[in-house]
């Protein structure tokens, strides 16, 4: 059985190598006798695609693969995948907060036939910001996605084969993974491990990508948001012929009561920015049909490092 590992790099100039050396010992001493590492940069400003072809001139089985472009962890993850040769492809990530000492967990609760095994951590070591985007992701996911009651995910997880096979199917601008795992596999695993403190640097994720990342999630694999709209204008339109009805009463009841402007304002301020909302999310839809439409890539490959492939991959060149 042969292992792929995929790690996306963004800003991780001075922890990737340490990861990827730390990577090969766990997987030296699980005994792992073939697998490959795919480093794919994502576009990073800082000088990480360098330490990529080092190390793949250093190891024969690490390949390094570099985007054109920031295309987003996903899109990255996706490029990697497509290099994949693996029959278990684990993912994780180059900031060297994933647990690798736990590998062997995730793979164990592989073999109780589950398809994906997610790692998950009890304390998230990382910014309020993060844990609270952390939150609503998983929310997203459970409410818009129909991802399990239990589902508890991250960046560190393992998959069959198949799965990913099925992932790379998906060949719109937008890609959003658990989406994609969801609509492949309900046989989920979870491991609970202990998240590390990050070494070096910070998240690369702001709100404007975090944001994104959402939007990517409920657009590209869920029709609940509109559905949402079509209830909140019955609720309204119901609210609406109501109080028609209770002013006319209350009319009828005191003809001295002089009508409200000040709550007219406020319910037409209500109504109407609810209406804008659910415009700019259908525009939001169409665009996305739009731009799928017109084959937009969700990466371009600038370069990539040679990689040697033996069939008895020996491994006397493994640290």
């Amino acid at each position: 059985m042969k292992y792929s590992f995929v790690i996306p790099c963004y800003g991780s100039e001075r922890t990737i190598e340490d990861v990827v050396i730390e990577l090969i010992k766990e997987i030296e001493k699980e005994q792992l006798e073939k697998y490959e590492i795919i480093l794919v940069n994502d576009c990073s400003p800082d000088h990480v695609w360098d330490v990529i072809q080092s190390l793949a001139t250093k190891f024969h089985f690490v390949h390094g693969v570099n985007l054109s472009r920031n295309f987003g962890q996903h899109a990255a993850l996706l490029a990697g995948y497509g290099r994949c040769s693996g029959d278990i492809v684990i993912s994780l990530d180059d900031d060297g907060q994933a647990p690798i000492d736990e590998l062997y967990k995730l793979l164990e609760e592989l073999n109780n036939d589950k398809d994906v095994v997610y790692a998950y951590y009890e304390e998230i070591k990382q910014n309020m910001f993060r844990r609270f985007g952390t939150m609503i992701a998983t929310q997203m996911s459970k409410i818009l996605l129909g991802a399990p009651d239990d589902f508890k995910g991250s960046s560190f997880y393992v998959a069959k084969k198949f799965v990913v096979d099925e992932m790379l199917r998906y060949d719109n601008a937008y890609p959003y993974l658990l989406g994609l795992v969801l609509r492949t596999t309900r046989r989920i695993g979870y491991v609970k491990t202990t998240h590390r403190k990050r070494v070096d640097g910070s998240s690369g994720y702001s709100f404007r990508k975090l944001f994104a990342l959402w939007l990517n999630g409920f657009t590209a694999f869920s029709v609940k948001p509109l559905e949402i709209g079509a209830w909140l204008g019955i609720f309204f339109a119901a609210v609406g012929f109501i109080g028609v009805i209770l002013t006319f009463i209350n009319k009828i009841v005191h003809p001295q009561v002089i009508a409200g402007w000040s709550s007219l304002v406020s319910v037409i301020l209500i109504i109407g920015g609810i209406i804008l909302l659910m415009l700019g999310l259908i525009g939001e839809y169409i665009g996305r049909i739009y731009i799928c439409i017109n084959k937009a890539p969700q990466f371009v490959i600038r370069e990539e490092t040679v990689m040697l492939r033996n069939e008895g991959e020996d491994r006397d060149e493994n640290c």
